[in-house]
């Protein structure tokens, strides 16, 4: 049993010893060659042989370190992916061969964890302690990122999941609030016909006898019908006496004291300057939509409707978490270290989104820090910054995994912002958006999935887009949808309306959005000048022309 083996096979073994030394000689040729490979440089991950396409057999045992799994990883996947997660695992461009390890092995090793610590792998042939936990194989295949408009609608249809619960709150206290229930009319608004104007309530034709004194005021109850041919003093606001004709206003009357008449100036028409009861609305007719944001217009109508409490939806409530170790809270940067941008900015814009912020925390790079805090939180939302990407220090990925939360949207195809993230801890919450640690990333990771998340939760009804010109050519990434800071500008000379781009719209800068009043959304391949693009306001841009007052 010599022949195909050659001097690899032990004389006298027989047909099984024979397979087996086979086997053997295959690994041993295996082994040679990737050691050779990982001391050029030519392995590009354990599921390829360098750059000649030749891939190790399938047949091995489905636990050894090269399968298909790989080569589909290592097809999909770069070091610059929209994930966030270029290397999170064995299958990564750093990763050494595993050929040298023995066959009753665990192929993932200690070398995985320094792959994810940012340490170099370390020379073949060391040994190194196991993993406690093997990744599990949906780990090793993941999807590209999904669009930035199905981003937007998976945060947004996350955030209608579930049934808003409604609370009543005294109208001092529902300012901002989303109605939870249709407004309805509690009685006729006026509850009884009133006088517009200051001047005479007079019955029949003119000229009209009166009697000197002070008349009727508001306030006071019902007056007696007044008979034709006679007039009687009235105040705005007053109750118009049973068969009243009309209210003539006071400049246009003119009062014979002598003779105890009242003439008109002006012809008198049947029911001016009178408000009929129900001129407004009728008891029981819807006032507001439920959705509608509680402004103070709003509490003015539901105070005159006779509400003292209003049925809305809860604030969401948002905790936020700054990541980074590198970060000041006060000074300027020095040392390798820079000032905290997002921690002052995140919580006065979430509020402006309606929801209840707590405090910003800084966690700095600790991964038990923000394992505690997240299983702590009792907020709707938890919002982290930084640490979303697979850094040496990038521990979001790793601490979701460790709680098993559902990752929602992991990376989305926009730039700035791509390595965001939307997660759910656990079935009953709370949810949480991973935003980049680069300032206008973060933005745009806001408005990507924090914005419509909590829209939804919050119980505000979708806003419709809108669109506007964009003044400028702008460059758009090649495959990602583009986030441009812009300000709205007046048309010249009966010109349209535009947008212009502002010019500082770099991923770490915030001299573009500090002068913006929305962000165009720019597709693929960029736009030229004239072009009409989506645009996504900030919320605390004043209303223009084109978005016919709609309120953030």
């Amino acid at each position: 049993m010599t022949g195909s083996d050659g001097p690899h096979c032990e004389p006298g073994s027989g047909v099984r010893a024979a397979g087996s030394a086979s086997e053997r000689a295959r690994e041993e040729e295996e082994r040679a060659v990737e050691q050779a490979l990982a001391l050029v440089g030519g392995s590009s991950g354990p599921g390829r042989s360098g750059e000649s396409g030749e891939r190790p057999s399938r047949s091995r045992d489905p636990l050894a370190p090269w399968d298909s799994r790989d080569e589909d990883l290592n097809a999909d996947r770069s070091g610059d992916s929209h994930t966030g997660r270029s290397s999170d695992s064995h299958t990564g461009p750093s990763s050494a061969p595993h050929a040298h390890r023995s066959s009753g092995s665990d192929p993932y090793d200690g070398r995985d964890s320094d792959l994810r610590a940012g340490r170099a792998a370390p020379a073949p042939g060391r040994e190194q302690p196991p993993l406690p936990d093997r990744p599990s194989p949906g780990d090793l295949a993941k999807p590209p990122p999904p669009s930035w408009d199905r981003a937007r609608a998976v945060a947004a249809r996350e955030g209608r999941g579930g049934p808003s619960p409604t609370i009543r709150l005294p109208l001092d206290r529902a300012l901002g609030h989303v109605l939870a229930e249709a407004l309805g009319a509690l009685t006729d608004l006026p509850s009884f016909d009133t006088s517009a104007m200051d001047g005479w309530a007079v019955a029949g034709p003119g000229p009209w006898a009166f009697e000197a004194g002070a008349g009727l005021l508001a306030g006071r109850g019902p007056a007696a019908a007044l008979p034709d041919g006679t007039a009687v003093r009235i105040a705005t606001g007053a109750r118009v006496p049973p068969e009243t004709t009309a209210v003539i206003r006071s400049e246009h009357a003119h009062v014979d004291e002598a003779r105890g008449l009242l003439h008109a100036r002006r012809s008198v028409v049947t029911g001016q300057d009178i408000r009929p009861r129900g001129q407004e609305c009728r008891s029981g007719e819807q006032l507001v939509p439920a959705g509608t944001v509680v402004t103070p217009a709003v509490l003015g109508l539901a105070a005159a409707a006779g509400y003292d409490a209003l049925p809305v939806v809860p604030r969401p409530r948002v905790d936020i978490l700054v990541l980074g170790d590198e970060l000041l809270n006060a000074g300027l940067p020095h040392d390798g270290l820079i000032r905290d941008a997002l921690g002052p900015m995140l919580g006065p814009w979430l509020r402006a989104l309606g929801a209840e912020v707590s405090g910003a925390r800084r966690l700095g790079d600790d991964a038990g820090a923000l394992r505690d805090a997240l299983t702590s939180s009792d907020a709707d939302l938890i919002v982290t910054t930084g640490g979303t990407a697979a850094g040496p220090v990038d521990h979001v990925h790793p601490v979701l995994d460790a709680l098993g939360a559902e990752l929602l949207v992991d990376g989305v195809a926009v730039r700035p912002g791509h390595p965001m993230l939307l997660a759910r801890l656990s079935p009953d919450g709370p949810y949480l958006v991973g935003l980049p640690g680069n300032p206008l990333a973060a933005v745009s990771g806001l408005l990507t999935l924090a914005e419509p998340l909590l829209a939804g939760i919050a119980g505000r009804p979708a806003q419709d887009p809108y669109r506007a010109l964009v003044h400028a050519e702008v460059h758009g990434h090649p495959h990602d949808t583009r986030l441009v800071p812009v300000v709205h500008r007046p048309g010249r000379a009966g010109g349209r309306d535009h947008v212009a781009p502002l010019r500082y719209n770099g991923p770490a800068m915030l001299r573009g959005i500090a002068a913006a009043d929305g962000l165009a959304v720019v597709p693929p391949g960029g736009v030229r000048s004239g072009t009409e693009v989506e645009i996504l306001d900030l919320p605390w841009a004043p209303a223009t022309p084109w978005t016919e007052g709609c309120f953030t």
